[in-house]
């Protein structure tokens, strides 16, 4: 699916509309384009600050903020380059810990477009080049960068030494470029190992763990994988990790839901594994207490969007395949409750790309109602065609609404335990600018 973005300066507006004209509209994966338009940029890649790499099909946005999290609590400047954005496209740049400015985006932008013209380059290709070319030019100590799609081809994948490289959780998703099954998967998102740079993953099913061992050793990257080279369990006194270093017991992240204690494991196991920037276990546990993400199950604040809904808890998250599914599926007693009643109230938007029964088959049956909406902007599920699978999984009311403010009005009339907004990080930034929660 194509990226998207807005904004309310006029003079980022009009780099961007610039940016929607040269680009071919779509994704597209190679590294042609990206190596060709980072040599006229003077190759920024060569010259960053040490960095962090991070695949994965779920989690790798929560790694990446307990990362950066950590770096920072231990008196590091840290860059970071995510995606998508929510809100505002200054989401995706992060310079020296703080989100880039409008003026200097713009020019960022101007810049890399006056020499991108004739490359076809895409909407990510010219942005991934942009964020490269200011790190390189804005001092900090580290770099924190999110893959985008995959690994193998992403276009953040012309790093050519990274500090230590991270996939987090794998799944399904994206098969139409990514492969159908879970092991032509994991091999793309392992296309990121790179020969002396740690690979640190999880623990995956021996389909997905062989080609990523196979990816490894052809790079020449050393594998530590969860379960030999480092371990964690969760204890009463919170998250105990173990590896090459001994045992370091970090409290539970503040970020909610079960499966945040694998991130931050993972996380802190990338950062365990080198040892140019010394992270020590005050900063990792000062990353699991402070660490932040958006619309990875955020509570909503009191704003314009859940004022009729008075003190019903609303939450927000952006999971839109069964991975994610899973993951809230086991974390549905924090966002429900715990009598294992149908109180929850479901609003859900889709793209058209996206496995909705994968998503709601774990956690449908703890929705009392759903209200299925449109992705504004995007091609997306009918929502008619949502009520109707939620119907066959046993929800017993649903209903349809036009925009987010309608579906908001609808949740309120049912008078709910608790609301979750679920099914697309495209609309969980609807959510927010509703709800004047920009991210920062």
């Amino acid at each position: 699916m194509a990226d998207h973005a807005v904004s309310a300066d006029p003079r980022v507006q009009a780099q961007l509309d610039r940016l929607w004209a040269l680009s071919p509209g779509a994704d597209v994966l190679g590294l042609e384009r990206i190596t060709r338009l980072l040599a006229r940029l003077g190759d920024p890649q060569r010259h960053l600050p040490p960095v962090f790499h991070v695949a994965g099909t779920n989690g790798k946005g929560s790694t990446c903020a307990y990362l950066r999290a950590a770096l920072e609590a231990a008196g590091y400047q840290v860059h970071a380059y995510t995606s998508p954005h929510l809100v505002r496209f200054n989401e995706r740049i992060r310079l020296a810990g703080r989100l880039i400015e409008d003026d200097a985006l713009a020019a960022l932008l101007a810049e890399v477009l006056d020499v991108a013209g004739d490359l076809g380059a895409s909407f990510f290709e010219v942005t991934t080049a942009a964020a490269f070319f200011a790190f390189a030019r804005t001092p900090a100590d580290a770099c924190v960068i999110e893959v985008g799609l995959g690994g193998r081809l992403d276009a953040t994948n012309v790093l050519p030494a990274p500090l230590v490289c991270g996939i987090a959780a794998l799944g399904i998703d994206h098969q139409a470029f990514l492969g159908d099954t879970l092991a032509q998967i994991a091999a793309e998102k392992a296309g990121i190992a790179k020969p002396g740079a740690p690979l640190v993953t999880m623990l995956y099913p021996p389909e997905a763990a062989a080609p990523v061992a196979r990816a490894a050793a052809t790079a020449g990257a050393a594998l530590l994988v969860e379960g030999a080279a480092w371990r964690h369990r969760v204890t009463e006194a919170g998250i105990e990790l173990s590896d090459r270093r001994g045992i370091v017991t970090l409290p539970l992240p503040a970020l909610p839901g079960a499966h945040q204690a694998h991130n931050l494991a993972l996380a802190a196991a990338m950062l365990r594994a080198q040892d140019r920037l010394a992270v020590g276990d005050a900063a990792l546990a000062d990353a699991a207490r402070g660490a932040r993400w958006p619309a990875r199950l955020q509570r909503l604040a009191d704003g314009p969007l859940t004022a009729s809904l008075g003190a019903t808890p609303v939450w927000l998250d952006g999971g839109h395949n069964e991975s994610a599914g899973r993951a809230l599926g086991a974390a549905i007693n924090r966002v429900a409750g715990e009598d294992n009643g149908r109180s929850l109230a479901l609003v859900l938007g889709m793209l058209a790309n996206k496995d909705p029964r994968g998503l709601l088959a774990p956690i449908a049956h703890r929705v009392g109602l759903l209200v299925a909406l449109p992705v504004p902007g995007h091609a997306h599920h009918d929502p008619a065609d949502l009520a109707a699978l939620a119907r066959e999984l046993g929800v017993p009311a649903t209903s349809t609404a036009e925009t987010i403010g309608a579906a908001f009005a609808e949740v309120a009339r049912s008078r709910p335990g608790a609301v979750l907004v679920l099914g697309s990080l495209y609309l969980a930034g609807e959510v927010l600018k509703a709800n004047d929660e920009l991210p920062d």
